[in-house]
């Protein structure tokens, strides 16, 4: 392949190069900017401190969804992410509809969070999962008082939704 420069001059004896290949990397540079914004756009926002939560759930008037999982040994944990947290459906529904606050406890190291995260998480664990299900939902007002709890159930991304919003009182 060979590669041609092409220089241009202009006003006051200044020039800039122009490079096929300088051109090319610029609609890969632009290619790649839009496909991870893209990705990170469609992701779900998951919270993990739980003040930050509360204060979010009281300017919003949403309610918390916190949601106990173990993501890498969990097998109900990860089918609940795969067939509900991580649909299309889902993600376009809860940011305007909920606070979604997420306390993880994965078991492998790789995997490990960093220990302020994983104290929060067991303090969150003590005051709201004190028999260790996993996966737990709990659904909560700003408070913190809990509104009603589920956990894996098999069903479509639209009727978990309808469980999680009839824990919220109407009205």
């Amino acid at each position: 392949m060979s590669t041609k420069l092409y220089i241009y001059f202009e006003a006051e004896h200044t020039f800039y190069v122009q490079n096929p290949v300088f051109r090319d990397m610029k609609k890969i540079t632009c290619l790649l900017l839009f496909l991870i914004t893209t990705l990170s756009l469609s992701a779900q926002e998951w919270m993990t401190d739980f003040e930050a939560a509360q204060l979010e759930s009281h300017s919003s008037g949403k309610p918390i969804v916190l949601v106990f999982q173990g993501s890498d040994w969990c097998a109900p944990c990860i089918r609940l992410d795969r067939e509900v947290w991580n649909t299309e459906t889902f993600k376009a529904y809860a940011p305007e509809h909920f606070v979604m606050l997420l306390a993880d406890f994965p078991r492998r190291k790789e995997n490990a969070l960093p220990e302020a995260q994983a104290q929060a998480n067991a303090r969150l664990a003590e005051k709201y999962n004190p028999r260790g299900y996993f996966p737990l939902v709990v659904v909560m007002d700003a408070s913190g008082r809990v509104l009603g709890e589920t956990g894996y159930r098999r069903l479509s991304p639209e009727a978990y939704i309808e469980v999680l919003e009839s824990f919220i009182p109407k009205g």
